[in-house]
């Protein structure tokens, strides 16, 4: 039987030419088992870090926590009381807005007939406005960690000089209390390493074929035949084919370095603004649930934003009072250890809420309209079906 030449890419990464093999009927054809080919690690080696002054805690492959910012080198402004606050009040909404809440608020349900909202009877209306007191402490927080890129002949900077602390570099801050963050490059920590992936060679080896550039063919399994003496057309007789994956080549470009063999080495600084927000809620009588208020707004009584505000005082309800001074006292001493305070806000809000008492059908029911969306809230509604969806 005649000889069947079996090609290979194997020249790559030190992977032998099988060469001709016989092909004998009904057997598969032999080939160079695969070569365990070095992928390079997965991780780059501490040692491809340099020891920067200044950054010795920086890690690898991670931000390496936050870092408490420096005590300031001039006496910090200090918080003063706000204006005094004025006495608002809500009227209770009329009765046709309401009604007009409670006709949309049906509508909006598929399962819910408006007859209830439409006919009902409203026999009373009682007002149990509430207040929200909120407050906002925008900070900035920095972290810092090694990075690396493809080298593209980007500026090499490494030890010119000292770098700047990771709180010496200027970030551009957002609009207050708008969260935001910006990646920076420390100045005078780059430098050009070998790829630690495929070690400076710019390409690897082919994990399909094990760098072998071709695969048994997978129609006559290796053999060049099929149905006894007939020649394979798939791999013509050869008995492997070309592997799509690397294209007969044996190898694909490193995704590490992009085929540039090196990188470049670099500390980066994250900076993150963050508007950390607390509310609370007073408690009203009036049976809605205070959840329900989170999703609506109110009326401002009340704005005070300084770099730190001092807790409210003298006003009519004392529950806003004491929240206003645990979360002043939780917020200042919770950020300050681990960013620094730019700016913080506090408000009041006047929430109204209505309780509705109507009737239908001889029977009495009760919704709520709150905030200044006008929202509903009716748990018992009346007058419901179920619904299948085919």
């Amino acid at each position: 039987m005649e000889r069947q030449p079996i090609f290979s890419g194997g020249a790559h990464y030190g992977i032998a030419n099988p060469g001709y093999v016989p092909a004998a009927e009904g057997a598969a054809a032999m080939f160079a088992p695969p070569v365990a080919a070095s992928q390079g690690p997965s991780a780059p080696p501490a040692s491809m870090f340099d020891n920067m002054p200044g950054y010795e805690g920086t890690v690898v492959g991670g931000e390496g926590g936050f870092l408490p910012p420096p005590m300031p080198a001039y006496p910090v402004p200090q918080p003063h009381p706000g204006p005094e606050q004025p006495h608002w009040n809500i009227p209770s909404i009329s009765e046709d807005t309401a009604r007009d809440a409670f006709v949309l608020y049906a509508s909006s349900k598929c399962c819910y007939s408006s007859s209830p909202a439409k006919d009902g009877v409203i026999t009373a209306m009682e007002a149990f406005n509430t207040y929200r007191y909120r407050l906002e402490t925008f900070t900035e927080s920095r972290s810092t960690e090694w990075r690396h890129e493809p080298y593209n002949g980007q500026p090499v900077d490494a030890y010119s000089q000292q770098p700047p602390g990771p709180w010496d570099i200027p970030a551009q801050t957002p609009t207050f209390f708008v969260d935001g963050k910006q990646n920076i490059k420390v100045p005078y920590t780059s430098s050009v390493k070998p790829c630690h992936s495929c070690v400076g060679i710019g390409r690897k080896p082919c994990k399909h074929c094990a760098g072998a550039g071709n695969k048994v063919c997978w129609v006559c399994n290796g053999s060049g035949y099929r149905h006894g003496s007939d020649q394979c057309h798939h791999c013509n007789g050869r008995g492997r084919e070309n592997c799509n994956f690397c294209h007969g080549q044996g190898s694909s470009q490193c995704e590490e370095c992009k085929g540039k063999q090196q990188l470049l080495v670099y500390i980066n600084l994250t900076v993150k603004w963050t508007n950390n927000s607390d509310a609370y809620v007073v408690e009203q009588s009036s049976g809605l649930k205070v959840e329900n208020l989170s999703k609506v707004s109110g009326k401002e009584l009340f704005r005070d934003t300084q770099y730190m505000v001092y807790p409210v005082m003298g006003f009519p309800d004392p529950a806003v009072m004491q929240a206003s001074q645990r979360f002043v006292t939780d917020h200042q001493g919770k950020y300050c250890k681990t960013s620094r305070i730019l700016q913080q806000r506090q408000t009041i809000e006047l929430i109204p809420v209505t309780k509705v008492t109507y009737t239908w059908k001889g029977n009495s029911h009760l919704y709520f309209v709150y905030g200044n969306e006008f929202k509903v809230n009716a748990d018992n509604y009346p007058a419901t079906c179920c619904c299948t969806i085919m």
